[in-house]
């Protein structure tokens, strides 16, 4: 004999021959208003789910309250120096593996890129981007610009080249685990900013340094380069932007989303961008801000290209 078990969101049926058939859903189909306790199939994840107040929808097989994720953090380039200006340094690249917690909301914060200078001014540093109190990245610094001959970078995630048509000046330094230097002036041209991958180049007479390259990471299921520095700028020769989104010649401002610096010639640094990859078996669900979700295997990538929360 079956006891039929009949609800708004499905039906469970309890045989003593057979065992119990609960009701099943997707992830976008869950019962709009779940009480504690209540149990189902979801066919989104091919996983047996449970919900209660504290954590939302969990899998009933989950052993503990946590789950690992993969994070990748960029912040905001730095704004390249005017004039004959030093390329701006790439937004701070920070990625590595983190245990999230049922139930806790995680902020995201992307930063917005730095402002390429205007008359002979420094340009400004790029803005953080961060995960919850899990990772910070440094927004890049600004590329120095042409004030009395010469102009030291500003320091940050990586550092931006100097700026000025003299010589002796110093590149921004970049920060530990995120980031390189800028690179140094010469007679006629202005240093490369720093990137995620390497330093910035130092520039040669009338030539501008090279942006530092980025970082590559596959996070999302593909191989993408981010934080590359900006070009710095020479009387003759402008220097190349780092692989990763770096400003140049033509092209002078960061690459969006990808954290890159401006070019020396008040260009404007690139925004950073914030990616997570959960596996799909423990993906809530529940973000704001409107982020990108996307699958790559058997992982969850969610893609935050402005500020916003996921929830575990």
């Amino acid at each position: 004999m079956a006891l039929i078990l009949s609800g708004a969101s499905g039906s469970s049926t309890l045989d003593s021959s057979t065992g119990l058939a609960v009701a099943t859903w997707t992830t976008a189909t869950r019962p709009a208003s779940p009480v504690t306790g209540q149990i189902g199939y979801n066919t989104t994840t091919g996983q047996l789910e449970i919900y209660n107040t504290v954590g939302g929808w969990q899998n009933a097989g989950t052993a503990g309250n946590t789950y690992s994720a993969t994070y990748l953090v960029v912040a905001g380039g730095g704004g390249g120096g005017s004039y004959y200006g030093g390329g701006a340094g790439a937004g701070g690249l920070l990625t590595s593996t983190a245990t999230l917690t049922y139930g806790t909301t995680y902020s995201v914060t992307v930063g917005s890129g730095g402002a390429g200078a205007t008359s002979t001014g420094l340009g400004s540093n790029g803005n953080n981007s961060v995960f919850g109190s899990i990772a910070t990245g440094i927004g890049g610094g600004g590329g120095g610009g042409a004030s009395s001959g010469q102009q030291n970078g500003a320091s940050g995630g990586s550092g931006g080249g100097a700026g000025g048509q003299g010589v002796g000046g110093s590149g921004g330094a970049g920060t530990s685990g995120q980031g390189n230097a800028g690179g140094a002036t010469a007679s006629g041209a202005s240093g490369g900013g720093g990137g995620a991958g390497a330093v910035g180049g130092s520039a040669g007479t009338n030539a501008g340094g090279n942006g530092g390259n980025g970082t590559a990471s596959s996070i999302t299921g593909s191989s993408v380069t981010y934080a590359g520095g900006g070009g710095g700028k020479g009387n003759t020769t402008q220097g190349t932007g780092g692989t990763g989104g770096g400003g140049y010649a033509g092209f002078p401002n960061g690459v969006a989303n990808t954290g890159g610096g401006g070019q020396g010639d008040g260009g404007n640094g690139g925004s950073g961008v914030v990616i997570l990859s959960v596996p799909t078996a423990n993906y809530t669900g529940t973000t704001t801000g409107s982020p990108t979700i996307t699958t790559s295997g058997s992982s969850t990538i969610i893609k935050f290209t402005a500020s916003g929360t996921y929830t575990a």
